[in-house]
């Protein structure tokens, strides 16, 4: 399966289940309510699929697999009996009204919650943040971070893992300071606190990691020169190498480390290369003509199809982050927290200029990452999907017409006012708010686009 086919149904299944979690969160208030739901729809457009309950809702799956919606009685929309108003959604308590629309984000959060709880029940492999390489002169090299450390605290929340320092990382973009704690092996004591100078930090997260544009990177193992992988018809198998092979020379000069073979070959597309390999305990000599492949500005670069083997991880350094069934729904409630937090503050930062309107990612983003989380396997897709959950429940909180915000903002004027704001207001203020939705979505295909 290609991976465009792969990322797309991923992104379709993930849509599929956070659209349906939403709307349902509508429906069931609203059912609740007294409210009568006529049409219950996955997706826009020509439906694919329709069944009529029992209590009188069309569900519907539709073609345009791009949202869904709750089609609720409204005197507004259409002219209903009289004795149908009591079921009306116009007709009900403005705190009614308020529990219908406020539900679908929050079932967004409650859904993220519930993913979260079941990664932390089936349990993911993490590894503890020990920091492998620390560039001079960098942001955290001044501030006296070395190689080794392990990373605790980032602003007070506990940093078990790579993940949860990325995301303390990026919290903290726009900001002058950063406040992290780290210990360092065989030394007792409390961690050391250490406030970082960012007031000067450039990242640009197209090209780089948070952690690099800081000055460092995670602890890995070291990488050997043995190959643990040789592709099927590529070049390296086509030159006679095989797995196991160590590699002693390349062009008669010494190997020591992998990153001479990965420049070796990248140089030399299509030329041949002598290469010295011990195996068995033997030295055979073989030649080897990487392909060519083409990169950015039709750059030519040579690959052959081989890996090579790195070192085992330290025991210490492994841990699976598994809890039991109670001890994991406080994890994910925290984890959510996490997130929520994350989530507002690079709003708050994209709307004050501290963060660029080219960070904004679409569909095609998302696709990406979708299709990426559910290669790695369940968990990992578990936990996109509660990361997506959030934004959308976060998104639609948000006071513009068109959104559950900008409905919850009407009615937030109607409890001031004692009357509901009126229909030619509310009606400019969809208009302007679709422009707004509309521009934002045009802008994040863009960065989508060119990030191609």
């Amino acid at each position: 399966m290609s991976v465009f086919i792969w990322n797309l149904l991923s992104f379709l299944v993930a849509l599929g289940i956070l659209v349906t979690v939403h709307e349902f969160g509508h429906f069931w208030v609203a059912r609740r309510c007294g409210v009568k739901v006529e049409t219950f729809s996955i997706g826009f457009g020509k439906s694919i699929w329709s069944r009529k309950g029992q209590d009188g809702t069309q569900y519907t799956v539709a073609m345009i697999p791009l949202g869904g919606y709750v089609k609720m009685l409204d005197s507004r929309v259409e002219e209903i009996a009289e004795t149908d108003k009591q079921f009306a959604f116009d007709h009900k308590p403005l705190w009614k009204r308020t529990a219908i629309v406020a539900a679908g984000p929050i079932f967004n959060f409650l859904f993220a919650i519930f993913a979260y709880w079941l990664v932390f029940l089936i349990g993911v492999p993490a590894v503890k943040p020990v920091i492998g390489e620390v560039t001079p002169h960098s942001i955290v090299a001044q501030a006296g971070i070395e190689p080794g450390m392990e990373l605790n605290t980032i602003s007070g929340i506990k940093t078990p893992d790579w993940e949860s320092v990325n995301m303390g990382l990026i919290s903290h973009i726009g900001d002058d300071e950063l406040p992290l704690s780290v210990t360092v092996a065989d030394e007792l004591g409390a961690p050391r606190e250490i406030v970082l100078d960012i007031s000067s930090w450039s990242f640009n997260p197209e090209t780089e990691s948070a952690m690099q544009s800081l000055g460092f990177l995670p602890y890995r193992p070291a990488v050997t020169t043995t190959l643990a992988m040789v592709s099927e018809g590529g070049a390296g198998e086509r030159s006679g190498l095989q797995v196991g092979d160590t590699l002693l020379e390349l062009n008669e000069k010494p190997v020591t480390q992998w990153q001479q073979v990965v420049e070796t070959i990248r140089d030399n597309a299509e030329q041949a290369i002598s290469v010295t390999v011990l195996r068995e305990g033997e030295r055979l000599s073989l030649t080897l003509r990487p392909d060519s492949r083409k990169v950015a500005d039709d750059q030519q670069i040579g690959f052959a199809g081989v890996a090579p083997q790195t070192e085992a991880w330290p025991e210490e350094y492994r841990f699976d982050m598994q809890y039991g069934p109670i001890a994991a729904v406080g994890k994910a409630v925290e984890k959510t927290g996490q997130v929520i937090d994350l989530t507002l503050s690079m709003l708050k930062k994209l709307l004050v200029g501290d963060v660029g309107l080219n960070n904004l990612s679409g569909p095609i983003s998302i696709a990406k990452g979708a299709g990426t989380t559910a290669d790695y396997g369940l968990v990992y897709f578990l936990g996109f999907l509660a990361l997506i959950s959030v934004n959308l429940g976060i998104i639609n909180l948000v006071p513009l017409p068109m959104l559950d915000g900008g409905h919850l903002l009407f009615f937030a004027i109607e409890a001031v006012i004692r009357r509901p704001v009126p229909e030619k207001v509310q009606e400019m203020g969809y208009r302007i708010g679709g422009m707004i939705i509309f521009s934002l979505m045009a802008l994040a295909l863009f960065n989508d686009f060119s990030r191609l």
